[in-house]
């Protein structure tokens, strides 16, 4: 991780510019909302989880599949598995008697797509 050492301004004024705070206060989203995006945000905070939904990118996969291509136990990809599913971004569906995870929507894609681009802007 990169170092981007950021120098800050601040306002040496004390005037409350109270039209800009009443416009913004009415678009803020709900408390417990806002709680729960930080919690989504928290699930991307895992190389591992990174690493699986990375490889659901490119097709549903069962426990064995991503523990053999990430190197890894399959009960540690069964643990991250279950926060991923607990947060709705993975889904599973059974076939006899293998388990295969995908993507639960699309938007973890776009998710995923649009914190990459953020990291490569130079």
């Amino acid at each position: 991780m990169v170092d981007h050492k950021v120098d800050i301004e601040s306002c040496e004024c004390n005037i409350i510019h109270q039209n800009i705070i009443d416009k913004v206060k009415e678009t803020m989203p709900e408390e417990e909302h806002l709680y729960d995006l930080a919690e989504l945000f928290k699930v991307f905070g895992d190389t591992t989880r990174i690493k699986i939904l990375y490889v659901l990118f490119a097709s549903e996969m069962c426990v064995c599949d991503i523990a053999s291509i990430l190197g890894m136990t399959q009960s540690a990809i069964s643990h991250q598995l279950r926060v991923l599913k607990q947060s709705r971004l993975v889904k599973y569906r059974k076939e006899g008697k293998t388990v295969f995870y995908s993507l639960d929507d699309n938007h973890i894609k776009q998710i995923f797509d649009q914190g990459l681009s953020h990291i490569n802007e130079k």
